[in-house]
């Protein structure tokens, strides 16, 4: 016994009208609402500022930032291609190039307790010459 088909439905066969019988009743298509359209540029600068978190300001950031370079804490599962959108939806500058550093945990210790700091993964963003982000608004 074969128990393999025993739970789908058969489509029932249609065969081609001729003069004498009836057509089969057409089936009336039900006319869809028209669906608010996604706001795809919305969602995507979302998800700039999830990439992006926060600027890193130290001595040789603000150095860098002479030579047109920042340095961004980033997320640490994103690339060079999501982190150059990201900062150019953000900050409406061209981006020349990205490098990335990923910080290793460092261990701290306080008495007994051994612990660690977390790691975290950073972006040095060049930008055009002649742009600038202003990391820190005043």
């Amino acid at each position: 016994m074969k128990l393999g088909n025993i739970f789908k439905r058969k489509k029932p066969s249609v065969s081609p009208p001729t003069g004498g019988e009836k057509k089969p009743p057409e089936k009336v298509k039900k006319t869809e609402e028209p669906k608010a359209p996604k706001l795809k540029t919305e969602s995507k600068f979302r998800e700039s500022y999830k990439i992006i978190k926060t600027p890193h300001v130290t001595e040789k950031a603000t150095l860098l930032s002479g030579k047109n370079q920042y340095i961004f804490k980033v997320w640490p599962r994103a690339n060079k291609i999501e982190i150059k959108k990201a900062i150019e939806k953000i900050f409406g500058v061209e981006v020349r190039a990205v490098k990335i550093i990923n910080v290793a945990p460092k261990k701290r210790r306080l008495g007994k307790i051994e612990g660690e700091m977390s790691g975290y993964k950073k972006a040095i963003v060049k930008i055009k010459e002649g742009q600038k982000i202003e990391v820190l608004p005043r």
